[in-house]
């Protein structure tokens, strides 16, 4: 008897910390009857009772929680005929701007320009070919 009754306490226990999280971590919207504080009260010192209240009465539903309700804008019909024109004609002209840089971006590069020479206003080119002590690593 000393066991059921130690059972029933940790279950009793665990069921009421769990309804405490639970109420907490609900949003405000999500409470039914009464405020969000009122319902941690109510589950703080009513801890079996208050639980049980919290799950029956107070906990509201999840609006639109089905996931078979949700869509890619691009599938929803609803979205789809929201769509102004005007704002069709501005994605189809921005997706035309994008195409023609892109084009002018490609054509840039197969048109290879040859590599210009870094030139350093100390060091002119030709003069002092051979001198290696401004160059990385070399050991003078």
């Amino acid at each position: 008897m000393a066991r059921l009754l130690l059972i029933l306490a940790l279950v009793a226990t665990v069921f009421w910390v769990y309804t405490i999280v639970d109420c907490a971590v609900q949003a405000p919207s999500r409470h039914r009857g009464v405020n969000k504080g009122a319902w941690m009260a109510i589950v703080i010192l009513l801890p079996v009772l208050g639980g049980i209240l919290w799950f029956v009465i107070g906990r509201g539903r999840a609006a639109g929680k089905t996931s078979a309700a949700r869509r890619a804008p691009d599938d929803d019909p609803e979205f789809l005929g929201r769509m102004t024109a005007s704002a069709r004609a501005d994605q189809d002209e921005r997706i035309r701007r994008l195409e023609e840089e892109l084009a002018q971006l490609d054509s840039e590069a197969d048109d290879p320009q040859p590599p210009k020479e870094p030139t350093d206003p100390d060091n002119p080119p030709g003069k002092g070919d051979d001198d290696t002590r401004d160059q990385r690593g070399a050991v003078g």
